[in-house]
């Protein structure tokens, strides 16, 4: 599997991710850099699309059901280098369901995600999976 994107920007303007059929605009500028995401707001953004992803492959594999999840992503910014460090994430699956393995889910989450996988071997990653009715 391969994964292909196309990326474009006009000067003092933002720019623009091509992403199969969606576009997705980011900050470029400094008029742009409150309004837009930013190019480390997309990457974490892209770990939190991996966890969510995962979240309903793995609710077939474990057999269970959920209403909703939601990730919520902290990242510092250190700049000298320019990096991202220390990201902290926060999982909450809504469902009825009482029995969820949710420590072999998180698990999972850690162990099979693509991004995540990538992520972590940049910077630490840290976080809770938790379990709550909807």
């Amino acid at each position: 599997m391969s994964y292909t994107i196309t990326a474009t920007s006009t000067s003092g303007k933002e720019g623009e991710l091509h992403l199969k059929n969606t576009s997705v605009a980011f900050g470029t500028t400094k008029a742009t850099e409150t309004l837009l995401s930013s190019p480390a707001d997309i990457y974490i953004s892209s770990l939190a699309a991996c966890i969510l992803k995962n979240i309903e492959r793995f609710s077939i594999m474990m057999k269970f059901e959920y209403t909703t999840a939601s990730v919520s992503i902290t990242a510092t910014h250190l700049t000298k280098p320019p990096r991202l460090e220390g990201i902290v994430y926060e999982v909450i699956v809504f469902s009825e369901e009482n029995n969820i393995n949710i420590e072999l889910l998180k698990r999972n989450l850690e162990k099979f995600g693509t991004i995540y996988n990538m992520v972590s071997r940049a910077c630490e990653i840290t976080g809770e999976v938790l379990l709550r009715k909807p």
